[in-house]
């Protein structure tokens, strides 16, 4: 039993040296106030990937966010909570590179639930989403994703609600998402 759990140390030590693994992600905070309405929004985004080669890697993206909606009539406050988790697993394909700038797109998979109180809703996308990394040195890259092409089905969950299917190529700068990423 302890060949074999030093022989698994050392495969995975030898695995860890030469893998080229990055962790990072994205955060978000925004307020917005107009007149006695206040939105609040929170954006937590970790994720992992590991480079397979000079092309290609994998990873996944976890996510987590919270809204709140809150609005004051007559000296008492209302609001309405919403809590975000998503999850999108991906490959990504780096087809261009340039000194310190790579561009590439990410073909994945993602889903998210989203609970408001009684109210449910869940999505699931597939698709690519076209990025660039700009290396600032060995071990830290900022990365930025733009757009999304690609499948949505989107569904509330209460008795009689139809799905949303959405098809299509968005490149506007409401999907524009921008990360840091440390690399092993």
């Amino acid at each position: 039993m302890k060949k074999i759990m030093m022989t698994l140390v050392a495969v995975a030590m030898a695995t860890t040296m030469n893998a080229q693994a990055y962790i990072g992600g994205g955060i978000g905070f925004q307020t917005t106030s107009q007149g006695d309405v206040t939105n609040t929004v929170i954006k937590l985004i970790p994720e992992v990937g590991y480079n397979l080669d000079a092309n290609w890697a994998v990873g996944i993206a976890l996510g987590y966010g919270h809204t709140k909606n809150s609005v004051e009539v007559n000296g008492v406050e209302t609001s309405v909570k919403a809590d975000v988790f998503a999850i999108s697993p991906y490959a990504r394909y780096t087809f261009a590179k340039f000194d310190k700038v790579n561009l590439f797109v990410d073909g994945g998979l993602s889903y998210t639930h989203t609970k408001a109180g009684n109210d449910k809703n869940n999505t699931f996308a597939i698709g690519f989403k076209p990025g660039v990394a700009v290396n600032l040195n060995d071990k830290l890259s900022f990365v930025a994703h733009v757009g999304f092409l690609g499948y949505q089905n989107s569904k509330d969950d209460y008795d009689g609600a139809e799905a949303a299917n959405t098809f299509g190529l968005d490149l506007d700068g409401s999907s524009l998402t921008f990360g840091l990423y440390y690399n092993f």
